[in-house]
Formats: structure tokens, sequence, C-alpha cells
């Protein structure tokens, strides 16, 4: 059974610089994942993991000067597609990368990924997962052994078989997640992936990429594991955090024998690059 989410739909004025401290400060209490709108923005994050406490206790609500309205509600995992699929257009990451589902017709771009969530984040609208593609567009993936954390739709580990990839284990933590990725794996007629249901990486073996889109905190938490699985001079990838991050990650990613690379910034979101030393 899958987790049942909650999408919390905040109206903040003013809106700038609100938003992104706001996000930021939900992104410190298990909030996944947030989208834009005119008037604020919309957070979701798995039921079990919400606190109405822990929310409201954000410093952000004690500025005087704010209005801040929030509504709560609901999502069933069988409503998801239905709502998705009313709003999802072909998401153009590049010259030759496209996201679009099975109902968008074929458009011939050398990278042309097919995704279908269900109540999986990943479907290339988000930056975080853009920006995951824009550097695997770059990355020599050619016979090279992939480990994708957090997988969601598959999207990450399709892109990496699609350029070469040799095996991709593709792991998560949501069941539906889970299933999900391995309808997505077919859709692309991919047959170098692995689905896998867990909360952490193998404790055994080597890769030569790690790719991990997932929240700060459990990134902070999890690098040493992450360390110990990329091979010498392989390559961790990752993002699901905001610019402001960028010290902080890259510290502790140096800390543990990791080399900085380069980044890629959308908006106020990043994604950062490094080799094992």
């Amino acid at each position: 059974m899958s987790f049942v989410y909650l999408e919390i739909d905040v109206s903040i004025l003013p809106i700038q610089p609100w938003r992104s401290i706001m996000i930021a400060q939900m992104g410190e209490i298990d909030f996944e994942s947030f989208v834009d709108t005119e008037k604020g923005f919309k957070a979701y994050l798995p039921e079990q993991n919400f606190s109405k406490e822990d929310f409201e206790g954000l410093p952000v609500f004690s500025q005087q000067h704010l209005s801040i309205k929030w509504f709560i509600k609901t999502i069933p995992p069988q409503n998801w597609n239905a709502s998705w699929e009313k709003d999802f257009k072909p998401i153009r990451v590049s010259e030759d990368c496209l996201v679009r589902a099975t109902f968008h017709p074929y458009q011939g771009v050398k990278y042309e990924l097919i995704i279908t969530p269900k109540m999986s984040f990943g479907t290339g609208h988000h930056e975080t997962t853009q920006l995951m593609l824009l550097h695997l567009l770059e990355l020599d993936c050619k016979g090279k052994k992939f480990l994708d954390m957090g997988t969601g739709t598959g999207v990450l580990a399709i892109m990496a078989e699609k350029k070469g990839a040799r095996s991709v284990h593709a792991i998560d933590i949501d069941p539906w997640c889970v299933e999900n990725a391995h309808e997505n794996v077919s859709l692309n007629s991919c047959r170098n992936i692995t689905v896998e249901l867990n909360s952490q990486a193998p404790n055994v073996g080597t890769y030569d990429i790690i790719l991990a889109n997932i929240n700060r905190n459990i990134l902070l938490e999890q690098l040493p594991i992450y360390a110990d699985r990329t091979s010498e001079g392989g390559s961790l990838l990752m993002s699901g955090f905001y610019v402001d991050d960028l010290v902080k990650i890259q510290n502790r990613c140096e800390d543990i024998g990791f080399e900085f690379i380069r980044k890629f910034i959308r908006k106020d979101w990043i994604a950062l690059e490094f080799t094992k030393r």
C-alpha cells in the first residue's frame, strides 16, 4: 500500500522573498516537493510525517508583517493520475531531452522519456528533476554501473540506461513508487534497470555513479553511505535542495572524501556533482 500524501496550499503576502524562505523552512520538517502558485506554493509530504505543531512553529509564522493562509487536503493515490493528466504537458529539458506521457505524440527527440506517475514525483516538471537530467546529459554513462536513490518514477534511471549505463539499481522507500518505476521502465523498453523497495543504499558493492534527488536532511544523513558505495574516481550527483544549502552540502561531501566538480542552478534549486577522491 502506498503512502497517502497531504497537499498544503499556502498563500503568502508579500510573496517575495518569503515564498523561498518558507519553502526552505518546510524542507527542514519532511516536506518533499513544492510547486509555485500565483499566490504562493503547494507543498507535499506523506500524511504520516505531518505535524501541525511543527508546521505552525516554523519561524516564518512569527513574522508579524506577513499574511500566511494555508489549506490542507489529502491526496488519495488513485486520484493522482487523473489530476496529473489534466495538467501535464511535455517537458523540454534540453534540445536533446524531452519528458512526455503515453498520451502525447512521439516527437523524435534523441532522449525521449515516457513517464506516467502514480503518486510518484519525478515527471520532469520540478527543477530538481530537470537539473539531474541536465547533469546526466553532460555525463559519460556508457558502460557505467549506477545507483539511483529515491527513484520515484524511475525517470533518472531510465535516462541513465538510454545514455548507455551497464546497469542501474533503483531504490525507493514507497511501494507505489516502486510499482510505478517498474511500469515506466517497461514503457521505455529498458532492460538493465532493477527496482527495489528500500530506505537505504545496499551495504555491499560499489557503483560508478550514484544519483540522489532527495531532500537535504536525508542526503546529509546518508552521505557517508554514498561515500562507501561510490567507487574510486566515481561520481555522486545530488539535488533536492536550495542554492542556500550549497555550502553545507559541499563541506560535508569534502569532509568524507568527495571533490566538487560542478553545479547546475534553476530558480532557487541546485544540483551538484562530486567525484570520489
